[in-house]
C-alpha cells in the first residue's frame, strides 16, 4: 500500500517528509523518494527498499527547501527500480506523487509520445506530470492544469503536484484514493493518512470524493469535482493509539501479532459479556437490518481475506448463518448474484484496498440488504 506525505512550510521540510514516510512503514512498500523545491531547482532523491536507505542519502546528500512531497511505493505497473519509484518529474520542473492505478495509462502514454514526451519509467504515474507539463505550457495556471488533467485520468488516484517555480503551492487531487489536508502555524501538510501527520499537527482536513486543492502555507482552496469552490470543515484527531511507532518491536508484523489479544479485548469490551453479545451501539437501524440477515457475503484481500475466513466458522458455526469468503479482486470481476436478505462484509486495514473498493461499488448496485465494512481507518475511502 502506497503512502504519500506534503508538505509547504516556512522552513526545511525534508525531515518533516521522511519522517511522515517512516510513520506509514507498516503499510508496506518496495522502495520510497522525495522531491523540495527551495524556489530555484528541485531535488530529488529516491531509493530502492526501506525508508532508511532515503534516509542515509539524505545524509549524504542533505537538501533544503520549504515545499516537498514524499512517497513509498508499492510496485503495480512497472517492477520495483529507482526508476520506478516515486516522485516523477517532467523537464525538471514538476514533480508528482500518486497512489492508485490509471487505467487508461497505456493510451495517455502513446498520446504523449506522440507528442515528443520522453518516458525514463514504466509506471502509470509518469503520464499524469506530462499531462500536466502540457498543460502548463498551453498557458494554464498549475491549480487549473490539475483540473483540466483529471478528468483524462480513467481509475483512481491521490496526488500531490510540485512546480518549483511555485515555492509556496502543491496542488492535490483526489478520487478514489485518500489525502489529507494537516495544518499548523504557517505551515500545511498533505498525506494519504493522518497519522503520517500526528508529530506536526492534530488539525485535520479530509478531501472529498473529486477535490481538488490548492494548498499554500496560508491557505487551502478547494474546488469539487462540478468545480464549484467549496469549505470543508477542519476536525482535530482524538487518535490515541498510535499506530505508526514500532515501541520497541522488531518490525510491524511482529508488532501486531503480539497486539492481536489486547486489540480483541478492546473492540469486545463493553460489547459482550458471559450470558450476551450488547448491539445497541450499532443503532435500532441496523439492527433491525441484522436481524433480517439469511446470508453473509465477505469480501477482502491479503490478511484481512484470512481475517473473513476465521470469521466464517463463527457465523456459521455460533450464529447459524450462512457465509461466503472470496477475494475482491475475483469477485469484482466475476458476475454474481445478490442473495435475497444478504448482507456484505468488507474488510481492509487501510480502507484503500482498490479491489475491496471496487468490490464494494458493485455490491451496492447487485440489491444487497445492506453492506457493512470493518476498518481501522475512521477516515478512509471504504468507511
Amino acid at each position: 500500500m502506497c503512502g504519500i506525505v506534503g508538505a509547504v512550510a516556512q522552513r526545511d521540510v525534508a525531515e518533516i517528509l521522511l519522517m511522515g514516510l517512516q510513520r506509514l512503514e507498516y503499510r508496506g512498500y518496495d522502495s520510497a523518494g522525495l522531491a523540495v523545491a527551495d524556489g530555484e531547482q528541485l531535488h530529488r532523491l529516491r531509493r530502492l527498499g526501506k525508508v532508511e536507505e532515503l534516509a542515509s542519502a539524505l545524509e549524504h546528500q542533505p537538501v533544503s527547501g520549504g515545499t516537498g512531497i514524499a512517497h513509498t511505493r508499492w510496485a503495480t505497473h512497472g517492477a520495483p527500480s529507482e526508476a520506478n519509484a516515486h516522485p516523477h518529474v517532467s523537464h525538471d520542473r514538476f514533480a508528482v506523487v500518486h497512489n492508485g492505478i490509471i487505467e487508461n495509462h497505456q493510451a495517455l502514454r502513446e498520446r504523449l509520445e506522440q507528442s515528443g514526451y520522453t518516458f525514463s519509467s514504466e509506471t502509470d504515474t509518469e503520464v499524469i506530470v506530462h499531462l500536466i507539463h502540457q498543460h502548463v505550457q498551453g498557458g494554464e495556471s498549475l491549480f487549473v492544469a490539475v483540473r483540466q488533467v483529471v478528468p483524462l485520468l480513467e481509475g483512481a488516484y491521490g496526488m500531490v503536484v510540485l512546480d518549483k517555480t511555485c515555492p509556496d503551492e502543491l496542488i492535490v487531487a483526489r478520487s478514489g484514493s485518500p489525502l489529507v489536508v494537516g495544518k499548523g502555524v504557517g505551515e500545511h501538510f498533505i498525506a494519504s493518512d493522518q497519522l503520517a501527520l500526528l508529530p506536526v499537527t492534530r488539525q485535520f482536513l479530509f478531501l472529498e470524493e473529486g477535490d481538488v486543492a490548492r494548498v499554500t502555507r496560508r491557505d487551502v482552496n478547494i474546488v469539487d469535482s462540478d468545480g464549484h469552490e467549496v469549505v470543508r470543515e477542519w476536525s482535530e484527531s482524538d487518535v490515541v493509539h498510535d499506530a505508526g511507532e514500532l515501541a520497541g518491536y522488531r518490525h510491524f508484523m511482529q508488532k501486531e501479532i503480539f497486539e492481536q489479544p489486547k486489540a480483541i479485548m478492546d473492540t469486545i469490551a463493553g460489547r459482550v459479556d458471559q450470558q450476551s453479545v450488547h448491539l445497541n451501539s450499532l443503532g435500532e437501524e441496523a439492527l433491525a437490518v441484522l436481524r433480517q440477515v439469511e446470508f453473509v457475503q465477505i469480501v477482502a484481500c491479503g490478511t484481512s481475506y484470512h481475517a473473513g475466513l476465521v470469521a466464517r466458522y463463527w457465523l456459521e458455526g455460533l450464529a447459524g448463518i450462512r457465509c461466503n469468503v472470496e477475494i475482491a479482486s475475483e469477485y469484482r470481476y466475476r458476475r454474481s448474484v445478490a442473495s435475497k436478505n444478504g448482507l456484505l462484509i468488507t474488510i481492509s486495514q487501510s480502507g484503500e484496498t482498490a479491489d475491496t473498493l471496487a468490490a464494494l461499488r458493485l455490491a451496492k448496485e447487485q440489491g444487497f440488504l445492506s453492506t457493512l465494512t470493518i476498518c481501522n481507518v475512521p477516515g478512509s475511502s471504504l468507511v
